[in-house]
């Protein structure tokens, strides 16, 4: 088979990110690490993301490159391969469209007690990374 039929890795990382719901986010501020869970889908290649704008993490992520990855490590059905992925790239403050808001579905009522108001990103993938196990799920 020709290698330009066989898809990326970034086309198959955000490919296998659209059967999960949940992230990281990752990124630095002031010069250290974080990491962020988002709520995601995929849309026209993108990863939008929808977190706690309580938290102020969408004013670090938004305009810097981020490392996005999710994983099936503990939804995956027994005999189903484990995989974990990963995409870079740059990320942007978003505003959804009405189609992508219902895509989101509900949002929580609360975040650490507080009402939940959303803020919406962009990652633009740029590069991603893919790993599988042979499909024996269980402890490693």
């Amino acid at each position: 088979m020709p290698s330009e039929s066989l898809p990326s890795d970034e086309q198959l990382a955000v490919g296998l990110l659209g059967r999960t719901a949940y992230g990281r986010a990752a990124t630095t501020m002031r010069a250290l690490p974080f990491l962020a869970f988002a709520r995601h889908i995929v849309a026209d290649g993108r990863i939008l993301l929808r977190m706690p704008r309580s938290w102020g993490y969408h004013r670090v992520c938004a305009g810097s490159v981020v490392a996005y990855g999710a994983d099936n490590l503990t939804s995956a059905r027994p005999g189903e391969s484990l995989w974990t992925v990963q995409v870079l790239g740059r990320c942007e403050d978003h505003e959804p469209s009405a189609a992508e808001l219902e895509r989101f579905g509900p949002a929580p009522t609360l975040v650490d007690g507080e009402p939940f108001v959303p803020a919406y990103l962009r990652l633009d993938p740029q590069f991603g990374t893919v790993h599988f196990t042979d499909g024996a799920t269980g402890p490693a």
